[in-house]
């Protein structure tokens, strides 16, 4: 992370993440202990109080949620403006960025939101590039020393489009789980739980935990495909997608979406818009997606 981010001793890092997390504590922490930057430290992302923070700190690197950056949609046009010319790197994990968010970010901020992968059993693996395209929707191509493949069911190798599981192999992974062998095969790969596809030019982009998987009359529905469309949809701020039993067809997905938007409309606009998954979708208003302890 150090070196491909190029974070330095000149580098002004604000780190409002949970340091029980790995994000905060491997990438954050870490990122200033080997660097020797200077760290500003906060106890939790108050988003009243952020903006604050970012004028008096003056940061150059910021590390985030999407849910930070969404609440930094918000923030007044000349603020955000001021704090893209001072900040060097945004940096964005834990959870998939929409596209939708990483172009209006890029808009108000002008500032294209660095998309990564990790896990709290790896640290980092794929990044997009510090210099280079970072591609909306995806989390880039392997850190080196990381290697990647993408199996089908049988083990075999998916091709470059094709709908996989992602098996990790490098110097950053963990010694393994406690009474779990199986989730290494041979030759050292651990399996991740991760369903990706990998573009031509070796871009990954993530569509979910293979646990996510919505089964529903014998399709198979990824809860990223849907959330993905509705997330661009007017007044849509936060998307989650579920699935839940459903007599006929076993499971259906559910969105449950936050923001100010007519359900009815948003229904509609799926039905014409989106893919066949989407149509089945079943929307559920709430105010917010994040656990009160978790709001940002």
């Amino acid at each position: 992370v150090v070196t491909c981010w190029q974070i330095s001793a000149v580098d002004r890092l604000l780190l409002t993440l949970p340091l029980f997390h790995v994000h905060g504590l491997g990438n954050g922490l870490h990122a200033w202990l080997l660097s020797g930057c200077r760290l500003r430290l906060t106890e939790r992302f108050a988003h009243e109080q952020a903006a604050a923070w970012m004028r008096e700190f003056s940061p150059t690197v910021f590390f985030g949620v999407p849910t930070m950056y969404v609440r930094m949609l918000d923030w007044p046009p000349a603020e955000a403006a001021a704090i893209g010319q001072r900040m060097r790197l945004f940096v964005s994990g834990s959870a998939p960025l929409p596209a939708q968010v990483l172009e209006d970010f890029r808009a108000l901020y002008g500032h294209t939101i660095l998309e990564r992968y990790g896990m709290s059993e790896t640290l980092m693996n794929i990044s997009n590039p510090l210099y280079g395209e970072r591609r909306p929707g995806s989390v880039g191509l392997p850190f080196p020393g990381v290697a990647v493949q993408n199996r089908r069911p049988d083990g075999s190798l998916a091709a470059d489009g094709e709908v996989g599981e992602l098996f990790l192999r490098g110097p950053n992974l963990f010694a393994g789980y406690w009474r779990k062998p199986e989730l290494f095969t041979p030759g050292d790969w651990f399996q991740t739980g991760d369903i990706a596809v990998r573009s031509a030019d070796g871009y990954y982009t993530l569509q979910g935990r293979r646990s996510d998987l919505i089964i529903s009359g014998g399709f198979n529905i990824y809860p990223r495909e849907i959330e993905e469309f509705l997330a661009e949809q007017p007044g849509v701020t936060e998307v989650a997608v579920a699935g839940v039993p459903d007599s006929r067809r076993g499971e259906v997905p559910v969105a449950y979406v936050a923001g100010e938007f007519d359900a009815e409309q948003l229904a509609d606009d799926g039905g014409r818009g989106a893919t066949s998954a989407s149509r089945t979708a079943t929307v559920a208003r709430g105010d917010s997606l994040a656990a009160p302890h978790l709001q940002y």
